[in-house]
């Protein structure tokens, strides 16, 4: 028996028609319907900006260590998301410029990795999502162990496998596959409700008095 060294069969992940209704909401509107306590802010786009969103693939492997990030590029799906927790060690590489090339032909979604990239330069440049926590030079071994499809930690935000994963340039967050259209629709609220006071402030109508009835709420005192 492999402790630690296994490849689980995936047993669900959310749909694309779910996957495509989350593209149209800003990362920040998710994360308040959440209660702004979900996700992580250690991980940041590597990529030179844009949207990234699909079903997870989650990778556990040693830290520097790449050996099963490569078996989850020749399994992945057409809009899988690669979610790879390394550990958070930024010593070495987990991808370059060659693994990501091959995961956006392959048809993955994008990367979130909880450790370190390299080839930065090639990934800043390109519009394949790619998040991580670093960057650093030395590349990884290739000598596992690792598993893939199961439950894993990205900088304390538990993935598991076919939860949807959600990104901008605000950062990266994980919706449970179960609260995922419930999540969707308060969110879409969220976004219609922002978009309209906007429409206020651009309009001039916007209605500030809520501040000072906060500050009045809180004991705040008004002195000469």
């Amino acid at each position: 028996m492999a402790i630690g060294f296994a490849i689980h069969k995936a047993k669900r992940k959310v749909s694309p028609d779910l996957v495509a209704r989350y593209r149209t909401l800003p990362v920040a509107n998710i994360s308040d319907v959440m209660s702004r306590i979900a996700g992580t802010n250690r991980l940041r786009p590597m990529h030179r900006g844009g949207w990234l969103g699909g079903p997870a693939l989650t990778v556990k492997t040693r830290p520097g260590d790449n050996l099963m990030v490569h078996k989850a590029i020749d399994l992945a799906q057409p809009g899988d998301v690669i979610v790879v927790d390394a550990g958070g060690v930024l010593v070495n590489a987990i991808i370059g410029e060659i693994m990501s090339t091959l995961a956006e032909k392959n048809g993955v979604s994008g990367f979130v990795i909880d450790g370190s990239i390299r080839d930065a330069g090639a990934i800043r440049a390109g519009a394949f999502p790619v998040l991580a926590a670093g960057v650093a030079h030395r590349g990884p071994y290739k000598d596992g162990p690792g598993e893939i499809n199961c439950t894993i930690s990205i900088d304390g935000m538990i993935v598991e496998p076919g939860d949807l994963i959600v990104a901008d340039d605000d950062g990266v967050l994980c919706v449970p596959h179960d609260d995922a259209e419930a999540i969707c629709k308060l969110t879409e609220a969220k976004k219609a409700t922002e978009e309209k006071a906007i429409e206020q402030i651009l309009a001039g109508t916007s209605d500030r008095r809520w501040v000072d009835e906060a500050l009045q709420r809180l004991g705040c005192e008004f002195k000469d």
